[in-house]
């Protein structure tokens, strides 16, 4: 039997003169951190994430703290989809705790999770915002090996995501989905699909025209599923059931743009590991 990880990483970004740069990093296998890059210029610092083992097992535990300090902005990808392998028995977990100050605005943007049968997963996000602060994510994953025609059987899946504001809260979302094919196959579950995923953006109050524009965009980009959006108290929830990673990520990258030319008069700039 494998040992398990027990990896972490630290990351901080600062602003400094109109810059903003990864002033600390810290990880501990597998987590690694690639250096700084800035295809859109100096304002916008993009971090890609590596697991150098390739996936988690069970036992692995992964934490992550995350903090963007006033008027940084930074955008963090994965530099491959991740992997959650069939489970020894035990769960593995992953803890991630995400510190935006005055003025921040954060994009976390991992590319696709892919949770094999059996696996038994748990991951905690946190999310503190200051009041001027801004957060946008977006979670995509594939329950099952499709390509292998694997389903998600015999394993859990567990998400539990929250952002606060001066200890309000203004979004939390929690996930649970067990193994069962009567789960997978429910309205109330996956509804026969292997993708579902999220878009969630938190900080400031969207306009109902961007709402519209969102819903349009589904409509007009003829994608295979079903799609929803929801407009919060601070910002908007968009979510995807379907069977193509590629459709929901597309999607996502339309509302991507509408937010980021509205909120910061700037169009999105796609990490190049995508």
């Amino acid at each position: 039997m494998c040992a398990s990880w027990a990896g972490e990483l630290e990351v901080e970004f600062v602003k400094k003169n109109q810059q903003t740069i990864l002033s600390r990093s810290y990880a501990v296998a597998p987590w690694k951190i690639q250096r700084a890059l800035y295809p859109e210029g100096d304002e916008v610092c993009h971090g890609i994430l590596l697991h150098t083992a390739g996936g988690l097992v069970g036992g692995d535990r992964l934490s992550a703290k995350i903090h963007l300090q006033s008027n940084a902005q930074a955008l963090l990808t994965t530099a491959t989809a991740s992997k959650i392998y069939r489970s020894n028995g035990e769960e593995s977990q992953q803890n991630i705790h995400i510190r935006l100050d005055e003025g921040a605005s954060l994009e976390w943007f991992p590319q696709e999770t892919i949770a094999f049968a059996e696996a038994k997963y748990r991951q905690i996000t946190r999310i503190d915002l200051a009041p001027s602060a801004t957060f946008t994510m977006w979670e995509i994953v594939r329950f099952g090996r499709t390509a292998r025609g694997e389903k998600f059987l015999g394993g859990n899946w567990r998400s539990h995501t929250e952002v606060w504001r001066n200890e309000m809260p203004l979004w939390i979302d929690r996930q649970y989905l067990n193994g069962h094919i009567e789960t997978l196959q429910s309205p109330n579950g996956l509804n026969g699909y292997a993708i579902a995923a999220s878009f969630v953006f938190v900080g400031a109050t969207v306009e109902p025209e961007i709402i519209t524009q969102t819903r349009l965009a589904w409509d007009e980009g003829q994608y295979q599923g079903t799609a929803g959006v929801t407009r919060s108290l601070a910002g908007l929830v968009c979510r995807y059931c379907g069977d193509s990673s590629s459709d929901a990520r597309k999607w996502f990258q339309e509302v991507w743009q509408l937010l980021r030319v509205f909120y910061r008069d700037r169009p999105i700039c796609v990490p190049r590991v995508w």
